[in-house]
């Protein structure tokens, strides 16, 4: 069986300052922590990413004595640990009373939490960084802020001598004016560069029949979206930061998601590129048309489409912003924001094939290239979902909150996924990146086959005592509130 860790606790952030410490001499943190393993109140959200990794079965025959070393058992003294959150953007556009940051992006908490452990794994002459390309307009000084990463890097120099470096993997940044980008910044991106690396007819698009011309990705240039992935080539542009490492905690957050139905393991992967625009989000038309950019052929959805092809030109230049701005604001007030455009439904067969290739290309890359013909990753990857404060309805940038008070670690990311589904009600066979994962051929990310492979195991973040339950068996308080694109079509309906 595959386990994941699961741990509940208090479903709120409330009360915890950076750098977030334990608030708790835990015994394996004494020697690494000294006399500040009790700074601060106590930590709740820290206890439940410890008895996530007991859930785990990590080091397990140590557990709660002083040699207890979770991430020891994937990464050795002296090695490099990349840790990869969801810092996707630093505001909710609807915050307000049921909304907030802290439904869009990974938690401070949980990143100091797993910052220790992993310098505790690698010990003095090793090294840990946080690594993360966000969105492209989003302010990386602001989520350093609103994180407390400053606080949380500070302790780690100050009080450790360990440095916790800080990537941010992007190489521009854009501001936006009412959806259309009027400026471009450029960025140092990763001081270890980027790697191309090709899966060829081991892509999730191999055999697909969708046609490269009609891809569409982050920018308005198709034209390297396109170039990626045709001809037998299906490339993507990595950083070597995360494909060199020894280990990388992929530390995404519980929410919703437009184009895939769920974020969760599998999509954080999206923030380990270096040109976003390599990666396919959607195909351009209506699915009688080959694309998925809109369910049905309405006249209005077809002139839409047409119009945004038009634009694309004009608008990498530069060109015409006012007269496009002033389209948005009348398309807005006549339509809404309801309908659905650029792929955001559950008929987006693009989006998830690009999500599986990313998990492809990490597991199967290592410092010294890619290995398709290894019978097994050769990267060591562990995932530990935040889902203290979790997201639903319009995720990934705008979700509403929901208080579930769940950690989830596994070093199987469908394991993981899968156990997230189910505490969000929905139905992993209707969200194709999962269901597909597991009856794939090719080179294989994950050991489940089906979900009874996967056992959860349940651990107090009190007492530290661990419950086994079948996958079967768990469930959230409630049906979590789909994308407006996905709503009907991604719920557990029980027999």
């Amino acid at each position: 069986m595959i386990r994941v860790g699961l741990s509940r606790t208090l479903p709120s952030y409330a009360g915890l300052q950076p750098p977030y410490g334990p608030g708790k001499a835990f015994p394996e943190l004494v020697g690494l922590l000294g006399p500040h393993s009790e700074d601060g109140p106590p930590n709740h959200v820290y206890a439940a990413v410890r008895a996530a990794l007991r859930g785990v079965g990590l080091d397990e025959p140590r557990f709660g004595t002083r040699d207890w070393n979770p991430l020891g058992d994937l990464v050795a003294l002296g090695q490099r640990v990349v840790l990869k959150p969801n810092f996707i953007r630093h505001w909710n556009p609807i915050e307000g009373e049921d909304a907030s940051v802290e439904s869009v992006i990974t938690h401070g908490a949980i990143l100091r939490a797993v910052a220790d452990y992993a310098f505790l794994a690698v010990g003095a002459a090793g090294s840990v960084a946080v690594a993360e390309a966000p969105q492209q307009d989003c302010d990386f000084e602001r989520i350093r802020e609103i994180t407390g990463l400053a606080a949380i890097v500070g302790f780690h120099r100050d009080v450790l001598q360990r440095t916790l470096e800080i990537i941010d993997l992007r190489r521009e940044t854009v501001t936006f004016r009412e959806g259309i980008i009027v400026d471009r910044h450029p960025l140092p991106g990763d001081p270890a560069g980027y790697r191309e690396v090709d899966l060829g007819e081991q892509s999730f698009f191999a055999g697909s029949g969708l046609s490269p011309t009609r891809f569409r990705g982050a920018d308005y240039d198709p034209g390297p979206t396109t170039a990626q992935h045709e001809g037998g080539r299906n490339a993507y542009l990595l950083s070597e930061s995360v494909l060199s490492s020894d280990l990388v905690v992929n530390l995404p957050k519980l929410k919703t998601h437009k184009k895939t139905g769920v974020t969760l393991a599998l999509k954080n992967l999206v923030g380990i590129n270096g040109d976003k625009n390599w990666l396919p989000h959607h195909s351009v038309g209506s699915v009688s048309q080959g694309g998925d950019e809109f369910p049905d052929d309405r006249l209005i959805d077809r002139w839409r489409s047409r119009a945004t092809e038009i634009a694309r030109p004009l608008l990498a230049r530069g060109r015409a912003l006012r007269l496009f701005r002033m389209a948005r604001r009348i398309e807005s007030a006549t339509r809404g924001e309801g309908f659905i455009r650029s792929g955001n439904w559950y008929g987006n067969r693009t989006t998830w094939r690009m999500c599986c290739d990313l998990n492809r290309c990490l597991y199967y890359s290592d410092k010294e290239g890619l290995h398709l013909d290894a019978k097994q990753p050769v990267q060591s990857v562990l995932t530990i979902l935040d889902g203290i404060i979790a997201g639903e309805g319009e995720g990934p940038l705008a979700p509403s909150d929901v208080p579930l008070g769940v950690v989830l670690a596994a070093v199987d990311p469908i394991a993981a996924d899968l156990a997230a589904v189910r505490l969000m009600g929905f139905d992993a066979s209707l969200i194709p990146k999962i269901r597909e994962l597991m009856t794939d051929a090719g080179p294989r990310i994950t050991a489940v086959r089906r979900p009874e492979d996967v056992a959860v195991v349940e651990v107090s973040p009190e007492s530290f005592e661990a419950r086994e339950q079948a996958l079967a068996s768990l469930d959230g308080d409630r049906i979590f509130r789909a994308h407006t694109g996905w709503v009907g079509h991604i719920e557990r309906r029980e027999t």
